[in-house]
């Protein structure tokens, strides 16, 4: 996803707001951007967040529809895991879905 298509996610969407994690999504073609701060930490911290939240993105995508998503971690995602992000991240889904 390029940059300015993230923009307009950003500019357009309302946020999924969870304790670990924001998601803006739209309808699309099923792309993913994942971004982490640098309030996360360092370098170390910041690859490992976005790497989870893949993970955990993997795990929620194909319940969903096609959608095109930035996913955003928050400070509180050091120490989680992938497993724990999933399930905030369906628990989201399935309060827009009802």
């Amino acid at each position: 996803m390029h940059s300015r298509e993230i923009e307009q996610i950003l500019d357009t969407c309302r946020p999924l707001r969870a304790r670990r994690v924001l998601i803006f999504e739209r309808p699309g073609s099923g792309r993913v951007a994942v971004v982490a701060g640098k309030r996360i930490g360092g370098a170390v911290q910041r690859n490992r967040a976005r790497r989870i939240l893949r993970a955990a993105w993997r795990e929620v995508a194909p319940r969903s529809p096609t959608r095109d998503a930035v996913l955003i971690a928050r400070t509180s995602i050091v120490g989680a895991t992938s497993v724990e992000l999933a399930g905030e991240m369906e628990a989201l889904m399935e309060g827009i879905r009802s």
